[in-house]
């Protein structure tokens, strides 16, 4: 009998728990959808029906007249905003409230892996942003464009021999084996031989990194739910040992000093020489109320964080883009000859040579690129966490610490008041004599002081490689192929991808078409 009240007690304690803020959103006056135990709106997402990125498009469109909407992660209370003015204050005016982005439930208790520049929070992020920056200048990225040269040959020569022998490619593995390769040298400074070898470990790693099962949705509700009380548990245990071992070693086969490969662990070298970082604290203040001082000094965990990141979202997002925009290509044709023509010019003035100034010169490419991501961002939504009490004015307002903000980019950027006919594949949006209508509705990078650092290293590769694509091959929809908006896999979670690959026929071109 004690058992079972105990049992009770515990269940209707566990209830309560859950359940505790599920009238914030309601005393406000915001307007939500209700929150049921555990999963409170997002029970779709955890059981892995719907992406993410799916359910805040549902939601954006299902309150059209309102500039904010409530929703529930678990027991936490978040806010999607759909207002550009109240996007620019979250990202830009007012980064101060909004500068943790929140993904990760636990902000104390990451896991070595995830004390990286895109999970880390507060002064933490700073430091490590301060340090990195330097890593991503122009010279530094003209530099790893010989890297670039060397993997677009090898794409061309895999797309080659398969379109010689007739078969549908699947755009989406080609381009990730090709980010991968690429990432693999100016990360690792090693040849991850993905475009040669059909079971690259390297191939194999990048899958495993967003593996998603079982497991993975019972973490993320435990998480979600208890965070303190799962700290043990860990999203990426399976592949800590590995990038960690991997790291150490290719420092140790370097003597711990940068080795002149001009590579991403170079760079984190070259931190570490620097030694202890310091800057002003975002979390801590003196008792004069002026900021106090964090430091940091890199070590090996850190750095093996660092290099995951890079190759994580490196790769996975470069190559979900560059794929996607040849899917929209296959089914424009007259959009992919206009890009052709393009490349075909800018190269001739290069002795047909991809080279960092050719790429830069490219500017039909880059529109059309812009606009694959605009349809389909790699990252479907920018995610932030309310740090100190915030008022929206406009709205009258008020949010507590720890309040999610989600920023909705595939609803904005698809949404037919910013975007005339989104639904069109139409590159010449992104010519500046069109201008878009608001810059807080196109946001692929994010902004403000959180927005992507390997913006440029990411549009480098991107651009090289459908240059290297689209120089020798046209590119049409095979018998098997998806729609021209392809059914997005529900199981993703930051970044979006598709069911099922990418197929396509790759058409080797006559010199010029």
């Amino acid at each position: 009998m004690i058992t079972i009240i105990i049992a009770l007690i515990f269940i209707v304690a566990i209830y309560f728990y859950n359940t505790r803020n599920f009238k914030y959103w309601e005393k406000r006056g915001v307007k939500h959808d209700k929150p049921i135990i555990f999963f409170g709106t997002g029970r779709e997402t955890f059981l892995m029906r719907k992406s993410i990125t799916q359910s805040f498009v549902d939601l954006y469109r299902k309150y059209p007249n309102e500039k904010v909407v409530g929703f529930f992660r678990s027991s936490t209370p978040g806010l999607l905003i759909r207002d550009p003015e109240l996007i620019k204050h979250v990202l830009l005016t007012d980064f101060v409230h909004f500068y943790e982005r929140g993904i990760h439930p636990d902000k104390r208790g990451l896991e070595p892996l995830l004390s990286n520049l895109f999970f880390a929070e507060g002064d933490l992020w700073r430091l490590l942003r301060q340090r990195m920056t330097p890593a991503f200048t122009s010279g530094k990225l003209k530099a790893m464009f010989p890297l670039i040269v060397e993997r677009a040959e090898q794409l061309q020569a895999r797309a080659l021999d398969a379109a010689r022998k007739g078969k549908a490619i699947d755009a989406r593995d080609l381009m990730a084996r090709y980010t991968t390769d690429f990432i693999g040298a100016c990360g690792f400074g090693l040849d991850a031989g993905s475009l040669n070898e059909e079971e690259s470990a390297f191939r194999k790693l990048g899958a495993d990194i967003f593996k998603f099962d079982l497991r993975q949705v019972v973490v993320n509700v435990l998480k979600d739910n208890f965070p303190r009380l799962t700290r043990q548990l860990k999203f990426l245990g399976h592949l800590e040992n590995q990038i960690v071992t991997l790291v150490n070693d290719i420092q140790k086969q370097r003597n711990y000093q940068p080795s002149n490969r001009n590579d991403f662990i170079d760079l984190l070298l070259e931190c570490k020489k620097k030694g202890i970082i310091k800057v002003e604290s975002l979390e801590k203040v003196k008792p004069d109320g002026s900021p106090d001082y964090a430091t940091l000094e890199l070590d090996d965990l850190l750095i093996a964080a660092q290099v995951f990141v890079f190759f994580a979202a490196g790769f996975e997002t470069s190559s979900s883009a560059t794929s996607y925009t040849l899917h929209q290509l296959a089914y424009y044709p007259e959009v992919q000859k206009k890009v052709q023509a393009d490349i075909d010019a800018v190269l001739s003035k290069h002795d047909n040579k991809l080279s960092y100034e050719a790429v830069k010169d490219m500017t039909y490419l880059d529109w059309t690129f812009r606009e694959g991501m605009r349809k389909f961002p790699s990252l479907g939504y920018l995610a932030r966490r309310c740090s100190r009490k915030y008022t929206f004015t406009d709205l009258n307002l008020t949010i507590d610490e720890g309040v999610m903000i989600s920023i909705p980019l595939q609803a904005l950027q698809t949404d037919p008041q910013y975007f005339d006919n989104p639904t069109e594949f139409r590159p010449e949006r992104f010519d500046p004599k069109n201008g878009l209508a608001n810059k807080f509705t196109y946001l692929p990078f994010g902004d403000g002081p959180r927005a992507c650092i390997g913006e440029r290293l990411g549009l480098m590769q991107s651009l090289a490689g459908l240059a290297a694509i689209l120089s020798r091959f046209s590119v049409e929809p095979a018998p098997e192929s998806h729609p021209v908006d392809p059914p997005v896999e529900p199981k993703f979670d930051v970044v979006q991808s598709v069911i099922d690959g990418l197929p396509l026929r790759f058409i080797e071109r006559k010199k010029v078409e």
